[in-house]
């Protein structure tokens, strides 16, 4: 494969994604955007961002295509979009997608049939992260083609992780989401303990933030807990519970016992009844409290 131009199309404009695009267009990459919702198309183009009509019209003007979707049924379609464009001049896929294996693999499978090369890049960072740069990639797939796009990915991440064979990144991803999920809910009891306690929560946030007992996770949401602020959400309770559920499915298909998991997942699955489904995760809060 020859190497590449950066003339980058990007799939899905969401939180993520527009954060993404806005990124390598910064980097002064030659890139255009679409998505299916057009408040996200029409909001972005008013920033003085190129989007485009059709996903035909992304394909046919770009060597690179990123993907970032929100669900398996969404990637499928993506990728016989491609397939079936003639005039497609996609090299690389980049799909940065938080999705099953299986799909993941599915659909690699195909494009690889027609001579193109999709890597699995899943993303570590919540979409806060995201719109300064400050988000991981797990990188798998050909080392080759994660070569030649690095400069792209390191335009939109603080590092972008090679991790061999392709899927690897998904799993990576799930075992990474399986620690954010805990230690959200970790956060929560913190704050929780510490408001009942009667302690100032600025300064117990100040204080653990610098010692040992701290996470991201702590540093990004316990101000949200904090202050009882879920919006706008960086990461949404119901888009999250789809993160859930493929965790789920993973330690299921390997069979390990995993108690701390499955006493946070209890807890997520009751985010609907409580009306936070559109919440940032940090909510988790809320119902902690509601318990009292």
């Amino acid at each position: 494969m020859e190497n590449i131009n950066t003339k980058i199309g990007l799939v899905g404009l969401g939180i993520i994604g527009s954060s993404i695009f806005k990124n390598i267009h910064s980097a002064g990459h030659i890139s255009s955007g679409y998505d299916i919702d057009e408040n996200s198309m029409r909001r972005l183009s008013n920033e003085g961002f190129r989007t485009t009509e059709s996903i035909d019209e992304i394909l046919e003007n770009a060597n690179v295509l990123i993907t970032s979707l929100p669900s398996s049924k969404a990637l499928n379609e993506t990728i016989d979009a491609l397939i079936s464009n003639k005039n497609s001049s996609i090299e690389v896929v980049i799909e940065t997608s938080t999705l099953s294996l299986d799909c993941k693999l599915r659909n690699e499978k195909k494009a690889k049939n027609v001579g193109i090369e999709v890597l699995d890049c899943p993303i570590s960072g919540t979409g806060k992260q995201a719109e300064t740069a400050d988000i991981v990639l797990y990188a798998s797939g050909s080392e080759e083609a994660y070569k030649k796009v690095l400069p792209v990915l390191d335009s939109f991440s603080k590092e972008a992780f090679f991790l061999g064979d392709y899927g690897n990144g998904t799993k990576v991803k799930l075992i990474a989401n399986l620690l954010v999920s805990i230690h959200n809910v970790a956060s929560a009891e913190a704050i929780r303990l510490g408001e009942e306690s009667g302690l100032d929560l600025e300064k117990l946030y100040q204080v653990i933030s610098s010692g040992a007992g701290t996470s991201k996770i702590f540093e990004l949401r316990a101000p949200m807990m904090i202050e009882r602020e879920y919006l706008p959400a960086t990461m949404k309770m119901d888009v999250w519970s789809k993160d859930m559920s493929l965790i789920r499915e993973m330690i299921n298909d390997i069979g390990i016992d995993s108690p701390l998991f499955e006493k946070t997942d209890e807890l997520y699955a009751q985010a609907k009844d409580h009306g936070l489904d559109h919440m940032d995760t940090a909510s988790i809060f809320e119902l902690l409290k509601k318990k009292d």
